[in-house]
């Protein structure tokens, strides 16, 4: 089992940054990918970026120049840094990690991250 639990997820002004933070326990293997998805109000979740354990990272279209993901093996995290936020970056984040041959994933429980224009 893994576990994995976000961070810093809040209200910010159109423009503005924020930085998320997850870390993750338990099993994990080394072989894996780390990523964000978000899931705004009425539309299906969508992958925002992932990074592999070779540091290998894909990040989506709509959000290609204003985040970065970036990650930290000795502590388990992935980061996600988001500028010149819009209000349609407003959703609900998770912290999502792929391992292993079959790709078995597990889900962190999300943050809110909200943009007021």
């Amino acid at each position: 089992q893994v576990q994995l639990v976000e961070f810093g997820g809040g209200l910010v002004q159109a423009g503005g940054s924020l930085r998320l933070s997850c870390v993750a326990s338990g099993s994990i293997l080394s072989t894996n990918t780390m990523g964000w998805y978000r899931q705004a109000p009425g539309k299906q979740r969508e992958l925002v970026a992932a990074i592999t354990s070779s540091s290998i990272a894909n990040v989506a279209d709509s959000v290609k120049g204003r985040f970065t993901i970036s990650r930290d093996d000795a502590k388990n995290r992935v980061y996600l840094q988001m500028n010149s936020l819009k209000s349609e970056d407003t959703a609900v984040y998770y912290c999502n990690i792929k391992m292993g041959r079959y790709g078995v994933e597990y889900w962190g429980q999300g943050t809110q991250v909200t943009v007021s224009s």
